[in-house]
This record gives structure tokens, C-alpha cells and sequence, in this order.
């Protein structure tokens, strides 16, 4: 479902030349990958910085990620195997995952292939998410966000 480690394929190419990202003024695409699990595609992800983004110090950037799944996935399972990749990042007490975990199911809901998970990272603020577009939650916890995106 969620690939920690997925690479982002960067460079020159006619999808990294596209405008910004909505949601970040003055992105622009960094890189995109496809996440297979067994061969099969999962999703589609694609990174949007801006022009000072420093990878080495990624969680102090503003960025988007978008998720453009080719497969129905449960929210649930999404959320479940974000905490579960969120601690190999970084250690958090059980009743800090729970209460993640439920503003996870809340934000996340079931994808069919065709749909688009979007996250903004904010990183003194938190993560807010949408689904096609829609807004579907906001988690105020920067630490949150700083593990979240650091996943990908």
C-alpha cells in the first residue's frame, strides 16, 4: 500500500516541466515513481517542492504529495499501514500512534483506481489532506507531519 523508500525518478522530462502545484505556490514537480507490490501497480505518487527545497532537510520544507492510486484500497488500511511505516521512521508512545491513527481513518478514505490522495505538509503547522480534490481533514501536529511525509 505505502512504500517507504519509494524513489522518486528526478529530472529533465516533459512531467517535471508542468506549472505549479494548487496547492504550493511556486512548485514545481520534483519527481514521481509508481509504487508495484508483486508487480502490480498500486499507485502513482508525485512530489512538488519549492525551488529552495533541500532534500537533506526535507521536513523543514513545505511540499505536496499526490497519491494517484490504480487500485480500491481501504482507508482503513491505508491509515493502518501509514502508522506502521511512521514508526520504523521514528519512535512515539502507543497512545500518540492511537490518536494518529484515528486522524488517519478520518482523513482517509477509501480509494478506487482512478482516485488521488493529496497531502500538503506544513511544517510548522501539520498535514492537511484531500481526496479528488475535496478536503477530507487536517492534522495540527507538525511532529505528525514531519513523520508522515518522511515516509515517502
Amino acid at each position: 500500500m505505502l512504500g517507504a523508500g519509494l524513489a522518486l525518478a528526478a529530472g529533465p522530462g516533459p512531467a517535471l516541466a508542468q506549472a505549479a502545484h494548487p496547492l504550493l505556490a511556486g512548485s514545481r514537480l520534483q519527481g514521481e515513481g509508481t509504487l508495484r507490490f508483486f508487480g502490480l501497480a498500486i499507485y502513482q505518487a508525485r512530489l512538488w517542492t519549492l525551488p529552495d527545497f533541500r532534500p537533506a532537510d526535507a521536513a523543514a520544507h513545505p511540499l505536496v504529495l499526490e497519491l494517484a492510486y490504480q487500485r480500491d484500497l481501504s482507508g482503513d488500511a491505508i491509515a493502518r499501514r501509514s502508522l506502521q511505516e511512521m514508526r520504523r521512521a521514528g519512535g512515539f508512545a502507543e497512545a500518540q500512534a492511537e490518536r494518529w491513527l484515528a486522524a488517519m481513518q478520518a482523513a482517509f478514505p477509501d480509494v478506487k483506481g482512478g482516485d488521488r490522495l493529496t497531502g500538503l505538509h506544513q511544517p510548522a503547522t501539520g498535514a492537511r489532506f484531500w481526496h479528488n480534490d475535496r478536503p477530507t481533514g487536517t492534522i495540527a501536529d507538525p511532529a505528525f507531519s514531519r513523520l508522515f511525509f518522511g515516509i515517502w
